[in-house]
């Protein structure tokens, strides 16, 4: 356990000590960099928990890892990682496909799938909801969006109906979904299978959004499937994006991969190299550790302070004007919903935020429909212990004040 009486005297919210006025912001990353200056930021999704016991014995190797990376290829650094990635992640298929490519972020990553819609342009199917960051990224390459509601993948045997109403030239699923945590892996492959045909018989463009598949491993009743072998053998048309700025506490020094279909493969290539060289040597160094290390310990360091810090956040919203919203996979954000309907996330968040909160409201996840995303928000979960205690005892004060 971290220690507790240290948070009281992080940065407030502003040099006056007021909330600022966040109502004109455009997208949560505006939120999550205000809450960043916040004493309790509970907005983004990064990774702000301390170091485990293995993980502090790679921090104590970095000056190593540095010489190291100056003495070995970027081929060398880059294949060891997606190696050990993709091993960590049972995904053997893509590991020996050779045809992923890395880029520093999952936002760059999604960047080179946008620009790609946009030189053919291609409209695209996107669930809803999901993160601001994928519609803004999208919209900017001038792509056009219909909303896939996340409801039409619920049930295995109407998959398939549900997308042939889709008028798009791709989908675009986000698995496990950030952030309600729903995920097609409930179902075995029976879920992705169904996806597949469909956009197989359809000539669709799959496309999907893993970066929270990690918190599949960590739960024991789902973890993962070979999604590549099912989407190489199906010879679908494809990209999957995966990252590891969700999983370890390493301080944003992050990468993403982009793995594509045969039949793409060139022209996805020929912008990928148009937008990025390589990841830093020493990046990739030091992320494969991590990867390697929760091999060892079977993501023990990761599932752990979630787990934790997720029961402290549905004990602190007990018997108040707040619903626990049970995942599919409990990924490192909790998404709870808002009981009395006369009151807003909007206004929900605005009232944490003068008690130093800083949570996220649900209207920006809705992108197509903000009035939904009005019932709920969401708490990141990636913090230490101490200061997750402190944060659920102020919003737990600040939600008695309502009534239920």
């Amino acid at each position: 356990m971290n220690n507790v009486g240290s948070e009281i005297e992080e940065t407030p919210l502003s040099a006056s000590g007021t909330a600022p006025d966040v109502a004109g912001f455009v997208d949560l990353t505006q939120h999550e960099i205000q809450a960043l200056k916040t004493r309790w930021n509970l907005a983004d999704a990064h990774t702000h928990q301390r170091q485990s016991a293995g993980q502090d014995k790679i921090v104590a190797r970095l000056p190593d890892l540095w010489y190291e990376s100056e003495e070995n290829q970027q081929a060398y650094f880059e294949r060891r990682f997606i190696d050990a990635f993709f091993r960590l992640h049972k995904q053997p298929t893509a590991a020996a496909a050779g045809k992923t490519w890395l880029s520093y972020s999952a936002s760059v990553s999604t960047m080179v799938a946008a620009m790609y819609l946009m030189q053919r342009n291609m409209s695209v199917g996107l669930i809803e909801p999901c993160f601001d960051n994928l519609v803004d990224l999208l919209k900017h390459m001038k792509v056009e969006l219909t909303a896939l509601p996340e409801e039409s993948l619920a049930d295995p045997a109407r998959i398939y109906s549900n997308l042939s109403t889709l008028e798009t030239d791709a989908l675009y699923l986000v698995d496990p979904n950030n952030p309600t945590g729903f995920s097609l892996l409930q179902y075995g492959m029976d879920g992705f299978r169904e996806v597949i045909r469909y956009c197989k018989d359809h000539g669709k463009l799959l496309m999907l959004d893993l970066c929270f598949a990690s918190f599949a491993l960590c739960d024991e009743k789902i973890g993962r499937i070979d999604i590549y072998k099912l989407l190489e053998e199906s010879g679908v048309s494809y990209m999957a994006l995966e990252d590891t700025g969700k999983t370890w506490p390493v301080q944003d020094a992050k990468c993403a991969m982009l793995t594509v279909s045969d039949d793409i493969k060139e022209e996805v290539y020929n912008i990928q190299t148009a937008v990025l060289l390589n990841v830093s040597p020493f990046v990739l160094n030091f992320l494969t550790q991590y990867v390697e290390d929760s091999i060892e310990d079977n993501f023990a360091s990761v599932r752990d302070v979630i787990t934790d810090n997720r029961a402290m956040a549905v004990k602190a919203v007990q018997g108040t004007i707040l619903e626990y919203v049970e995942p599919v996979v409990n990924t490192s954000v909790a998404w709870f919903r808002i009981k009395p309907e006369d009151l807003t996330a909007s206004e929900l968040q605005e009232r944490l935020l003068q008690d130093e909160v800083y949570v996220l409201p649900g209207t920006y996840f809705y992108w197509n429909d903000p009035a939904k995303g009005e019932r709920y928000i969401r708490v990141a979960l990636a913090r230490r212990p101490g200061t997750f205690s402190c944060a659920m005892h102020r919003m737990r004060e600040v939600l008695l004040g309502y009534e239920r």
